[in-house]
């Protein structure tokens, strides 16, 4: 357990060894979840971490257009 000082603005600064351990980067989405009598912080997954056997070999932008392509193709 590590204590983080909250700013004036609300912030905090999460502590490098959880930002390693998370993959927390600059630009991660983080949700902020209230569950009762606690704060939690659940890291967001990106895109590309979702695609499984081809994760970090694909772009996950070309992805996107391709899975758009094939869903406007894709009418009954």
């Amino acid at each position: 357990m590590t204590d983080v000082l909250v700013t004036r603005k609300g912030q905090i600064t999460i502590p490098i060894a959880l930002r390693r351990k998370y993959g927390i980067k600059e630009g991660t989405k983080i949700i902020v979840e209230d569950s009762g009598d606690n704060i939690v912080l659940k890291v967001v997954p990106r895109f590309e971490d979702l695609i499984g056997l081809y994760a970090g070999k694909i772009d996950p932008k070309r992805t996107i257009e391709e899975l758009d392509k094939t869903r406007s193709q894709d009418r009954y």
